[in-house]
């Protein structure tokens, strides 16, 4: 079962297609990129990345898991997935835009796909863990209905930061 995505955007040539594992080293390499260049993440960001996206392409689960490519013109411009974290709270992994696809709705396609799929799986809740420095994300978390849960100051992939933890109820 996968959630189709409302492709109400303002971007032409842009859609939402199925993580496959030929987009595993694409995943990694463009996390590692984005979050070096806009964060200065070390390299320990791209192995937890790399372990994230083995052990979803290695235990995939259609019932209760997804992953979603972005495109523009037929280029991906970034993911978000919905993973299995209880039987009861699904958690939102890897989401990344990049820079030339911002501000075009895309990232509040991806979210609300993913969001749609975690109710249709059956889920009651969803949490994620992100950095108060990715304001554009929690700014769109809060306008979905996102609530902050935690919030603690930490090296985190060798930056001073404020570690979050975000959850929302169906």
């Amino acid at each position: 079962m996968q959630a189709k995505a409302r492709l109400d955007l303002k971007m032409k040539n842009s859609s939402l297609r199925s993580a496959i594992p030929a987009d595993s080293g694409w995943l990694v390499d463009r996390h590692i990129e984005l979050y070096q260049d806009e964060y200065g993440f070390d390299d320990s960001f791209g192995v937890l990345v790399g372990e994230i996206v083995h052990d979803f392409f290695s235990s995939f689960d259609p019932s209760r898991e997804a992953g979603w490519i972005a495109e523009v013109a037929g280029a991906p411009v970034g993911s978000i997935f919905c993973t299995h974290l209880t039987d009861e709270t699904a958690q939102l992994r890897l989401f990344f835009l990049m820079r030339k696809a911002r501000g075009t709705g895309l990232g509040r396609t991806m979210l609300r796909a993913c969001m749609d799929f975690a109710k249709e799986a059956g889920y009651q809740d969803m949490r994620l863990w992100t950095h108060r420095s990715h304001t554009a994300a929690c700014t769109l978390y809060r306008r979905f209905g996102w609530k902050c849960a935690e919030a603690e100051a930490a090296v985190s992939f060798g930056q001073q930061e404020v570690i979050e933890t975000y959850s929302y109820r169906f």
